[in-house]
């Protein structure tokens, strides 16, 4: 395995339209080359001191590391949460070609 200056971006959304809507602006920006809306998940966290059981949607993101502060940013500017789930996975591999085209999809460094 090689480290790739790639990563994945998981972020939670309170529905579908809000992940498709997250995913369009993380694309349209070149914030992201790609985006997967994986559909409806339950979710159980700690809110406001009790035990929250919601359903939510779950979104990921393909995009490079020097890129995630922005697309950070981008995705908590336009989020309906208070405290939006956005989270950086670091991506150790994977196809050559499937990675120069993630780079070539992503603004310019």
């Amino acid at each position: 395995m090689t480290d790739t200056p790639f990563c994945l971006v998981y972020v939670t959304a309170r529905d579908r339209a809000e992940a498709e809507a997250l995913a369009r602006r993380a694309v349209e920006t070149r914030l992201a080359a790609c985006a997967n809306v994986l559909g409806e998940i339950r979710s159980f966290y700690w809110w406001e001191g009790a035990i929250q059981n919601d359903s939510e949607c779950a979104l990921i993101l393909k995009t490079r590391r020097d890129l995630f502060e922005p697309l950070k940013d981008e995705i908590v500017a336009a989020h309906s949460y208070a405290c939006p789930c956005v989270v950086a996975l670091p991506l150790e591999a994977g196809s050559a070609t499937y990675l120069a085209w993630l780079g070539g999809q992503t603004r310019p460094a």
